[in-house]
């Protein structure tokens, strides 16, 4: 059995003792945890397997798919567009993309995309399992998509739209994809092994996930009759692609296996696959915790940051079956649902399958957590809490 490898100060050896336990459990086949504590790097761990045959170590380099918690990032590219006077949040996303228009949408302003109260969590037309790589494709298929509730008067995830939602409106102002931007502006200049749009070249210290981005239909429809209410539905419309939140998962569908091939891991899918290790993330996070910048590299200004965790939109999400929900511009904010740490200001964004990337700028705390077992998880896994409680137990003793 492949033992927890990396650094740990002192003060926080009884952190690496609960992700020890976690992966000596099998709990995770493969993962790595990260923080940072005033820009410096204070625990970062790895260990288990990047196959599931369990015959390959998880090494120091080895990077993995983080879902959901690509869209921290894309948040990021944004709101630099924001400060620098190019993108003004209150302006209607027409203005920059002019096409997005259609459908009755000529008024809707950017930060309902930011917040997800736009009502584009998923496009109407089938779109082939081709459209999935094809930018245009899918940027088109939102821009003649209705919304599937009226603007600005509730909130549902966007699991997948958001990424094309924001990339295309950053793209159509700055000239670059998000992938381009984020590498060159944040990835770069930070020394942060994060990616959005993988390049090939670093397919081979990739660990494969293990498990589907949702359980498997039988799962899903074995469950349903348990449950009752929102959450029922919602595993039952997870089954239907012709209902909204079964397109806003499936359309276009994400082939099976699909995230572990070269298609997937190269193309731009701002939302939901970005590539990276929990290192990359503490340190991106860590900047944010500490005020935008950390060792002489400004990512943000403060307040910019504090512009962007305003709470936008919380209570029941209309996508993730009613579940009480807290949105900033871009970031997840605390809550019970998703509680990132004990400060009320903490925000971050969790990944499907458990992944977390998080700052907590009242104890200036950077954190990522990634791993490549899928849990039946939303808004953060069970090993990401629990290393982050007890790393808040060790700072507040």
């Amino acid at each position: 059995m492949s033992t927890v490898q990396g650094t740990c100060a002192p003060r926080f050896e009884s952190v690496r003792t609960v992700f020890e336990a976690r992966i000596a459990a099998q709990q995770e086949v493969g993962a790595t945890i990260a923080f940072s504590l005033d820009g410096e790097l204070v625990v970062d761990l790895w260990g288990g397997h990047v196959d599931r045959e369990r015959t390959r170590p998880w090494r120091r380099d080895t990077i993995v798919n983080t879902y959901s918690t690509t869209k921290g990032m894309t948040t990021i590219c944004a709101h630099r567009l924001v400060e620098q006077g190019r993108l003004d949040l209150d302006a209607p996303v027409a203005h920059y993309w002019p096409e997005f228009a259609q459908a009755g949408k000529g008024s809707i302003p950017v930060r309902w995309l930011l917040c997800h109260k736009a009502g584009l969590p998923a496009i109407r037309r089938p779109m082939s399992k081709e459209s999935l790589y094809d930018w245009d494709a899918v940027c088109a298929g939102l821009a003649e998509t209705a919304p599937w509730w009226e603007p600005g008067s509730k909130h549902g995830y966007s699991p997948v739209t958001f990424g094309h939602l924001v990339g295309e409106v950053i793209r159509r102002i700055d000239g670059r994809t998000v992938g381009r931007m984020f590498r060159e502006d944040v990835a770069i200049p930070l020394g942060a092994d994060y990616h959005i749009g993988l390049d090939a070249a670093n397919d081979a210290r990739v660990a494969d996930m293990i498990g589907g981005l949702l359980p498997p239909k039988s799962e899903r429809a074995a469950s349903a009759p348990r449950l009752k209410g929102p959450l029922a539905q919602f595993l039952q419309d997870m089954n239907d692609p012709t209902t909204m939140v079964g397109a806003a998962f499936n359309n276009p569908p994400i082939p099976s296996g699909g995230v572990n091939q070269r298609a997937w891991r190269g193309a731009e899918i701002p939302a939901a696959n970005g590539h990276g290790t929990a290192r990359a993330l503490a340190r991106i996070y860590g900047a944010l915790a500490c005020g935008g910048a950390v060792d002489g590299v400004r990512i943000l200004e403060e307040k910019t940051i504090a512009r962007a965790i305003e709470e936008q939109a919380a209570g029941p999400d209309a996508t993730l079956g009613g579940m009480p929900m807290r949105y900033g511009l871009g970031f997840m904010l605390r809550s019970d649902t998703t509680p990132l740490s004990p400060s009320p200001r903490a925000f971050g964004h969790p990944g499907a399958g458990g992944s977390i990337g998080m700052a907590d700028p009242d104890r200036r705390v950077g954190f990522g957590f990634v791993m490549n077992k899928m849990g039946a998880a939303m808004t953060g896994g069970q090993t990401g809490y629990a290393v982050i409680q007890e790393f808040f137990r060790v700072l507040e003793a």
